[in-house]
């Protein structure tokens, strides 16, 4: 038990480090490993309550950037699928099968990221309201069962900011929103065991440490290498979903 409590704390650690430091990419890393020691279910809300915190820490340093009126379209769809996630996640959250579609959704994240240059693009896609409602929707419902909707959100408002800290405010506030929807739903419905406050209470010191110090490099890490670096680990724990029985 103390050899996987500090498995799961280093995963956390790094996965906190790498959402500070980026922006994102807590739950890419983190869900890559902790199906592997948890159930997905146990893993998701886990990372779900987690990244709330971190999102927090990280909104603090931008919080007047927040446009409200521009993110409530995209949290409309995001609402409705954390809904459907909720019910999915209830019925087959604890089902090895799910755990192979979650590498397959790794993978192809991996492929996304690699494949998508990383600047902000005047596309006017995002003034199109079925368009936004639709990223909302599909990155809501994969953040609630999977905890790695973070790509479909960063798409959108790469989109629709040019500045780098109104692009990351926007963003947080996002993830803080949705993920606490989707916990309380989880909570009115009893979803929390006693295993999940066992790793939590531990994972708040780690978490807040890993992002403090990714801050403290977010000026000075090349953002090219850590991308690359996150894109090999991720790709390698979805195989070993897909491989693990």
């Amino acid at each position: 038990m103390l050899e996987e409590l500090i498995l799961i704390l280093s995963i956390l650690f790094i996965g906190s480090f790498i959402q500070g430091a980026s922006g994102f990419g807590f739950g890419l890393f983190s869900m890559g490993f902790l199906p592997l020691f948890l159930t997905l279910k146990d893993s998701t809300l886990l990372v779900l309550a987690l990244t709330v915190v971190i999102s927090l820490t990280i909104l603090f340093r931008f919080f007047k950037l927040i446009n409200w009126r521009n993110i409530t379209i995209i949290l409309i769809g995001a609402l409705t699928g954390r809904v459907c996630s909720f019910y999915f996640l209830n019925t087959y959250g604890d089902m090895d099968w799910v755990k192979k579609i979650l590498g397959f959704i790794l993978i192809a994240m991996v492929i996304y990221l690699l494949t998508t240059k990383e600047k902000t693009t005047s596309s006017p896609l995002y003034k199109k309201v079925p368009f936004t409602v639709f990223i909302g929707l599909i990155g809501g419902f994969i953040g609630g069962v999977f905890a790695v909707g973070g790509p479909f959100f960063t798409f959108y408002f790469l989109m629709r900011y040019k500045e780098k800290n109104e692009y990351n405010a926007n963003l947080q506030a996002s993830f803080i929103i949705t993920n606490g929807f989707t916990l309380t739903l989880h909570g009115i419905n009893g979803d929390y065991k006693a295993s999940f406050w066992f790793y939590l209470l531990p994972s708040l010191c780690v978490i807040l440490i890993g992002t403090k110090l990714g801050l403290r490099w977010f000026e000075h890490l090349p953002r090219t290498l850590i991308k690359k670096l996150v894109c090999i680990i991720i790709l390698i724990s979805g195989v070993l979903l897909l491989i693990n029985k």
